[in-house]
């Protein structure tokens, strides 16, 4: 176990090595336009709800709607990703994300503003966003693990650091995009962009070859492929120990959430401001990224990403705590660069650890623990901001976050001690 916790691997020296492969390039660019498409939902739906009903709680009801069906279909998702074709399953995935978008849409018209009570328009958010919990337990792990069947290995950090730069900087585009379309064409018109960049993401998609499961797969029963996947996370615990950090730091330090009650009405910077509020901490994951794609991290990256998230934690407290628009701005470009080497090292992790015929399960083990976090995090950030207040539950998410990493350096030499 322990060869497989240490993995001497030849990397590339060539910082483009992956997107010289055309379908690695195809399914990057499909990816950049879906979540680009899905961080601008998340912008304009944060803002509308918040506006509609003026509760900080609600946006946490959001995160709530999407994570339930994530967290209940994650273990099957993962089993019938490798029993499926992973190309047709995510297509079928993006497809209804369209629909989604679409009722959005119809939800924002002023036929069925006029038509429909606050009330009802607000309960059918939710119920949108828990159709696309469902969607997101297939699509993510249905991308993720695409990867490896797409580059050889000696390329498979260079492409995680494409993958996360190209996530990276979608995010940001969307979030970005998303407030500035608030503030100039509206909500309605922001769901029509949304659409289609998804429906141009599904026809990118589509030039992907298939990708076919292992024969082996197919033959094992549900519960059987499913109890080998979570063995082989909780078994390699350098991979168990990064998606915990992550999960725990990403759940308390989840008070970005409350980022459209922070520009409504403590900063008071209208939609183009919130816009770049949620574009700060992608634009520092953007600048960590690049500069690892060139740069990578040679050794000690298990350390590096411990001490990284608790800059993240001291990060989310100064936000809370400031009152001027510059200094939030900075402390969320900050958190984001440090939550970035987090990220390509926990991706890293999960790609080199990971069998190619488990790829689907241990990615939806890694959606349940992470992913899945972010949602909860939100839920989290509106509960504790009803309970607390707003600044007050900000603060106690990056101290809980802080703890989080004493008691993962303490706890975890494994992942602490853990190089590539």
């Amino acid at each position: 176990m322990e060869n497989e916790q240490q993995p001497v691997v030849q990397v590339t020296d060539d910082p483009f090595g992956a997107v010289r492969i055309p379908e690695y390039r195809h399914l990057m660019t499909g990816r950049f336009l879906f979540v680009c498409a899905m961080r601008m939902i998340t912008t304009v739906v944060g803002w509308w709800i918040y506006k509609l009903t003026k509760d900080p709680a609600a946006i946490g009801w959001i995160g709530l709607s999407e994570v339930i069906p994530a967290l209940s279909l994650a273990l099957y998702s993962g089993h019938k990703v490798d029993i499926s074709d992973k190309k047709k399953l995510l297509l079928q995935s993006i497809t209804g994300y369209f629909l989604a978008a679409c009722f959005l849409l119809f939800l924002s018209t002023n036929a069925a503003q006029h038509s429909l009570h606050i009330r009802h328009i607000t309960w059918f958010i939710y119920g949108t966003f828990f159709f696309t919990g469902i969607l997101r337990s297939f699509a993510g792990p249905s991308l993720n693990s695409m990867i490896a069947n797409i580059v050889p290995r000696h390329l498979l950090q260079n492409a995680t650091t494409w993958s996360q730069g190209t996530w990276l900087s979608a995010s940001v585009t969307g979030h970005a995009v998303g407030g500035f379309l608030i503030a100039l064409a509206g909500i309605t018109n922001t769901f029509i962009v949304i659409a289609t960049l998804i429906f141009i993401a599904l026809l990118t998609l589509t030039r992907l070859k298939p990708k076919p499961p292992f024969k082996g797969n197919v033959e094992k029963k549900t519960w059987e492929s499913v109890e080998e996947g979570l063995r082989f996370v909780f078994r390699t615990k350098a991979l168990l120990a990064a998606m915990a950090l992550d999960m725990f730091a990403v759940l308390f330090g989840g008070a970005v959430a409350m980022i459209p009650v922070f520009a409504s009405d403590i900063l008071k910077i209208g939609p183009m401001g919130y816009g770049w509020l949620n574009a700060a901490s992608d634009i520092g994951s953007i600048i960590i990224v690049l500069t690892l794609t060139f740069f990578p991290m040679k050794k000690a990256q298990g350390k590096k990403m411990l001490i990284a998230v608790a800059g993240y934690g001291i990060c989310i407290i100064l936000f809370g705590l400031s009152k001027w628009f510059l200094l939030s701005f900075v402390a969320l470009l900050v958190s984001g660069i440090l939550d970035g080497i987090s990220v390509v090292v926990r991706g890293t992790v999960m790609q080199l650890l990971t069998p190619d015929h488990m790829r689907g399960r241990v990615s939806s083990v890694s959606s349940m623990f992470v992913t899945s976090s972010n949602e909860l995090g939100q839920f989290e950030s509106g509960m504790m901001s009803r309970a607390l207040g707003v600044i007050p539950s900000v603060v106690f998410g990056g101290g809980m976050t802080l703890v989080v990493v004493i008691t993962a350096w303490l706890k975890a030499p494994t992942l602490r001690k853990f190089e590539y």
